[in-house]
């Protein structure tokens, strides 16, 4: 089973989750999109509908299905005309073979992927695409390894799920794997805003968050890259598997 302690501690901040989590390139999220157009798509675990914006920017219908109501409530202020149901990966709430497609949005890693794998496979028409997508902050920089170590990024979420060779069960074809990269452009606030969002800081104690603040403070005015800066380029890996249903 999978602890979704973390998973759920995000309602309490969805304000600031929308306004500071990053974008999906608009080329990954074509990419995800498989060459369809005008699809029926549903954004699972839509979080406040950053992904859910992009797909619908590209024309098509959207469904968000999001556990969290805080994060219901802040989807729909965030998107006008748009309501997410109450649901899971392991329980959505649709019909089965009604939709072209599935995205997930930096979320995958919460899943029980075998119940989630059998709902997906439910609810997808033949022929229709299942895939993930991550945002991942490039460790390749100094500055932003550091900002990990100190903020407990980790990224556990996709090494430890992914592996050399991603597999959907027996109901999807191979999965196919692209790699995008992207910036975001934060204010040294807008950066610390970003961290409050992350399930860490949401579930550390007040010790343990006074601590991110403190190193991330030094860091952001000691660190050659980032000292006397108004805004900081954040480099992000957008990762995205995708895989046809049988």
């Amino acid at each position: 089973m999978v602890d979704h302690t973390h998973a759920l501690s995000f309602g309490a901040a969805a304000s600031n989750y929308d306004r500071f989590r990053p974008r999906y390139p608009e080329v990954a999220v074509r990419w995800a999109l498989d060459g369809l157009s005008e699809a029926r798509v549903v954004d699972l675990a839509a979080g406040t509908g950053i992904l859910t914006r992009a797909v619908l920017a590209l024309g098509h219908e959207v469904v968000p299905v999001e556990p969290d109501p805080g994060m219901r409530t802040q989807l729909a202020a965030s998107t006008p005309g748009t309501t997410a149901l109450a649901g899971s990966a392991e329980a959505v709430p649709l019909p089965d073979s009604t939709v072209d497609a599935v995205l997930v949005g930096t979320a995958y890693h919460w899943f029980d992927r075998e119940l989630a794998h059998a709902e997906i496979a439910r609810v997808l028409r033949a022929g229709g695409t299942f895939a993930p997508v991550w945002n991942i902050r490039d460790d390749s920089v100094d500055w932003v390894a550091e900002l990990g170590r100190i903020a407990h990024f980790g990224d556990r979420s996709t090494l430890q799920l992914i592996g050399e060779h991603p597999d959907f069960g027996p109901a999807f074809d191979t999965v196919e794997q692209r790699e995008f990269t992207h910036r975001t452009t934060l204010t040294p606030d807008e950066l610390l805003g970003m961290v409050r969002t992350r399930s860490y800081w949401l579930t550390a104690t007040t010790e343990d968050q006074q601590r991110v603040e403190r190193e991330l403070t030094e860091l952001l005015t000691t660190h050659p890259a980032l000292a006397g800066r108004d805004t900081i380029e954040l480099p992000y890996r957008t990762l995205v598997l995708r895989a046809r249903r049988r």
